[in-house]
């Protein structure tokens, strides 16, 4: 990489990331509490899930493991089929990068592990699988989960990181999400919960999640991570929600829950400080 892109790139990122701080603090300033909601189904998710800050024994060895990645050396050759980084990095990254730029925070990997738990989430379907944290939370809480990466190296280190936390409910499955989705889906249970987290581009997201409507039922949860990441993302956000099929979505900034839930006669957004 010559200096004249790395510092284009650089650039690049350091406005992308100003526009989304800009973003998150009108978010943050706006969005509602449980004294804003009038629905006990939310109501109640908000008061028992989303605001249990208890800890649970099952979150140490996963931020166990993310320390440790976060602390590693090794150097992977990464193979993006996505949207690619902002961060100007190269197809040559160290573990701990990936752990520290594509992982979610423990925030909400142990979200994903209350929700498992809440939903009594038997089957869970994972696009983007990185470093495997989001998944050893799910697992975890005892879901089967379903992931799919798109990058054989990643996938070797994370299907390691499952070993050490003695993870024999999580299956792996690699290539390109646009040939793989559709064969993961033909074989597995009907998920209880889908958790799109790659690509983060428009309209390959709107395309998932249009195709995980084949399969799911009405009582299946989708989260959607990184709506507000980009214009295109929160256009594809938009029409996620104003889908005849979506009855109930909640906006928690950083990630989207969307419910197909037929009680819910009328339409519903919320968007939640959390």
């Amino acid at each position: 990489m010559g200096a004249d892109q790395g510092k284009n790139l650089l650039i690049v990122s350091l406005q992308h990331q100003a526009a989304l701080a800009k973003k998150f603090l009108r978010y943050y300033f706006t969005a509602g509490n449980r004294h804003d909601v009038h629905s006990p189904f939310v109501y109640s998710l908000l008061d028992e899930v989303l605001n249990d800050k208890a800890f649970k024994p099952a979150y140490a060895p996963v931020e166990a493991l993310r320390k440790k990645l976060l602390q590693s050396s090794e150097v992977i050759e990464v193979t993006d089929l996505g949207a690619g980084s902002l961060t100007g990095a190269t197809n040559t990254r160290r573990v701990r990068d990936i752990t520290r730029h594509a992982a979610k925070p423990q925030k909400f990997g142990q979200l994903f592990y209350r929700l498992v738990q809440y939903f009594q989430a038997g089957t869970v379907l994972e696009l983007g699988t990185s470093m495997g944290l989001s998944t050893a939370y799910m697992a975890s809480a005892g879901a089967t989960v379903h992931t799919i990466e798109g990058c054989p190296n990643i996938a070797a280190r994370a299907s390691e990181n499952f070993a050490s936390l003695g993870l024999r409910n999580v299956h792996q499955y690699v290539g390109n999400f646009d040939t793989e989705l559709s064969k993961v889906l033909s074989a597995i249970p009907t998920p209880d919960i889908v958790y799109i987290d790659g690509n983060h581009r428009e309209e390959p997201t709107v395309r998932y999640y249009l195709e995980c409507l084949r399969k799911v039922s009405p009582s299946t949860l989708l989260i959607f991570d990184d709506v507000h990441w980009t214009e295109g993302m929160e256009r594809a956000w938009e029409e996620i929600k104003g889908n005849p099929a979506t009855t109930l979505s909640v906006d928690l900034f950083f990630i989207g829950l969307v419910f197909l839930r037929e009680e819910f006669r009328v339409k519903q957004e919320f968007v939640l400080r959390f």
